[in-house]
């Protein structure tokens, strides 16, 4: 899928090179296999289990009523699948709709399911109750469809207006044509069945999702012109990076003014200065640290059900089979946060999450025939909290002088107010046009001192050198929570964009 940022020779390497992935900690979460397959299961019928002999390739997942879960697949099928939150052997299976053309995502709305083609966003509805889909209209339409095998479509997502949003992938390699409209666009829709550019300069934005607030997000995935990883606010009028799509911006009534000056190779605070249509992220993903190709974007509205981390977004990752999580904050009306490890292991690409009545987390896969660590091929997994809280930084916020951290348990103090307990660095990245790009100007951030709240949950640094638009990586592997547990996870990736003026240490 959009997910071949790599030459399959280095992927197979790659997994060759850092193992089999590490299981599932099942000390605060537990997984169930709803089903899991490969391309090559042939099961017995003495063998057989619901569900046997569907290649459920999980490109969208969307909640509907009581404990039906529906699941469109990327071979142009949307299944109902009913008894979710129970035992995976009493599921049942009920094909809603077929015929699609490769959809990736899915959304529920008004009793209707809509989805994005390739082609087209269509809304299927069912009118005599049977469980089939007998409407299939078309919302809208009116992008460049070339047939390039990158030329992905996804979405759509609802905004805090009511609005429906897409991303579109650019054409990469033969056949690529992004000059005509809207290659590596984000597109509205509009009431009369059209399309509205907004905005410019996405590679493989195949990640949607809202945070609490409503504001929709994309993850873009490193390549030519993305460095690494990315995670944006979505928005009328800027530019993401990327100026290979960018050729229908000249067109007078583009929201995304031409580019005044051509980019070179220098590092993202420099282009910055000198691009006044280009946006940073608002979260940096280091590429091999926090996963290779970020996908799905899902806000956690299970208050508490799931964990500590009620308001956050997950986001998954395709090649290393993993779910990370994000806090964000506003900083003069601009989004920036850090992105923290979250659960490894799952047994195949991760595409999408969804969250069910009961707080579990159903997990939908595909590795679409790239390499990805795991040993399955496709499938859908459940997640379950335990009860048990982890032991870690939940948010990290940015301050004048330094970060407050907030821990999801009471730390011991005497571990979390020595600021050898934390070690911490800053790097950017470069814009160019070559695929992907390193860390840059990396340099030591010191911790110079550290002070714990009353309730012993909330840590201040103080720190020297902070630099806006650079990434600032935090280990804090010496604290301790007040019963002397470790860290679950010991490392965080603040993106600061924006340092405030007024947060500063009393």
């Amino acid at each position: 899928m959009v997910m071949m940022i790599r030459p399959l020779c280095l992927y197979l390497l790659f997994i060759v090179s850092i193992g089999v992935a590490c299981g599932q900690d099942d000390r605060f979460y537990t997984v169930d296999d709803i089903l899991l397959g490969s391309t090559t299961d042939n099961s017995r019928a003495a063998d057989w289990k619901p569900g046997d002999g569907l290649v459920l390739e999980a490109t969208g997942l969307a909640m509907m009523d009581g404990n039906r879960l529906a699941v469109a697949i990327r071979k142009g099928e949307v299944w109902f699948l009913d008894g979710v939150s129970g035992d995976p052997e009493k599921i049942t299976y009920t094909q809603f709709a077929t015929g699609l053309d490769e959809p990736l995502g899915l959304l529920r709305r008004d009793g209707a399911l809509l989805l994005t083609q390739r082609s087209e966003v269509t809304e299927l509805r069912d009118t005599d109750g049977d469980d089939i889909a007998d409407s299939y209209l078309t919302l809208a339409k009116g992008w460049n469809v070339s047939g390039n095998y990158h030329g992905y479509a996804y979405g759509p997502a609802l905004d805090k207006n009511g609005d429906l949003w897409v991303t579109l992938n650019l054409d990469i390699g033969e056949g690529a044509n992004n000059s005509a409209p809207w290659r590596g666009w984000g597109m509205r829709l509009k009431a009369d069945g059209t399309v509205e550019p907004m905005c410019a300069g996405m590679r493989s934005p195949c990640g949607l999702g809202s945070n609490a607030a409503g504001d929709l997000f994309f993850t873009d995935q490193q390549g030519n012109w993305i460095p690494t990883n990315t995670l944006h606010h979505l928005r009328k009028g800027v530019f993401y990076g990327n100026p290979e799509g960018m050729a229908p911006a000249a067109a007078p009534d583009s929201p995304v003014k031409p580019l005044v000056a051509k980019i070179v190779d220098e590092p993202y605070p420099e282009a910055l200065t000198k691009l006044p249509q280009l946006v940073p992220p608002a979260v940096w993903f280091p590429y091999g640290t926090m996963g290779r190709s970020r996908t799905g974007i899902k806000l956690d509205t299970t208050q508490g059900k799931f964990g500590p981390y009620s308001g956050q977004l997950f986001i998954g990752e395709f090649t290393t089979s993993k779910v990370g999580r994000v806090f964000l904050e506003k900083i003069d009306g601009e989004y920036q946060g850090a992105c923290f490890p979250f659960l490894n292991g799952f047994p195949c690409a991760v595409m999408q999450m969804e969250f069910g009545a009961d707080g579990s987390m159903f997990v939908g896969m595909s590795n679409r025939g790239w390499s990805s660590l795991g040993s399955a091929a496709y499938g859908l997994q459940r997640l379950r909290w335990t009860g048990e809280i982890p032991f870690e930084v939940k948010e990290m916020r940015a301050r004048a002088d330094g970060f407050e951290l907030t821990f999801t348990r009471p730390v011991a103090p005497d571990t979390a107010t020595n600021p050898t307990s934390y070690e911490m660095t800053s790097f950017t990245y470069p814009l160019h046009s070559a695929y992907g790009g390193d860390e840059i100007l990396r340099q030591n951030v010191p911790v110079t001192a550290a002070s714990v709240s009353d309730d012993r949950l909330r840590v201040t640094l103080t720190c020297g050198g902070l630099r806006p638009f650079f990434v600032h990586a935090l280990r804090y592997k010496g604290v301790r929570s007040s019963n002397g547990a470790l860290p679950w996870h010991d490392r965080a990736y603040y993106t600061l964009n924006r340092i405030p003026e007024h947060r500063k240490v009393d």
